[in-house]
């Protein structure tokens, strides 16, 4: 199983902790095509590359990937960028959302194909990976 996970990197990194914790979690299902998103240095230039460089990597793993994982707790222009593009090619959409940090944009909660996992505390997380992953659903 690819996995493709998406969480903020320019649009904030208050979670990056999360977003490590979350790839750990992952990593017991498949392989993670972004794991680089659990990283600090994420947002050093040597290690971003030039957007186009970004833009077409990362498209190219979303074409590969067989499920998406998305934490959207933090907004970021590009995660949704990375849905819209996930649900063009067809791809299985999972929207994590830490309640009741911020309201989760009308694009993602209006459209029926994401399907969106609630949770308060990250000690749910682990529940709500296994529940995706082993239900079929991914």
């Amino acid at each position: 199983m690819k996995i493709y996970f998406c969480g903020s990197i320019r649009g904030g990194r208050e979670d990056a902790e999360l977003y490590a914790y979350l790839i750990r979690e992952l990593k017991k299902y498949g392989t993670v095509l972004t794991e680089h998103i659990g990283n600090d240095a994420v947002l050093k230039p040597e290690f971003e590359g030039s957007d186009q460089s970004i833009w077409q990597q990362d498209t190219a793993w979303l074409r590969e990937s067989d499920i998406v994982i998305a934490e959207c707790t933090r907004p970021s222009l590009g995660v949704g960028y990375e849905l819209a593009y996930a649900e063009s090619l067809g791809k299985p959409v999972h929207v994590l959302y830490r309640k009741p940090l911020e309201t989760l944009s009308a694009m993602i909660t209006g459209d029926s194909y994401f399907t969106i996992h609630t949770y308060e505390d990250a000690s749910e997380l682990p529940h709500i990976l296994k529940s995706i992953f082993s239900k079929g659903k991914a």
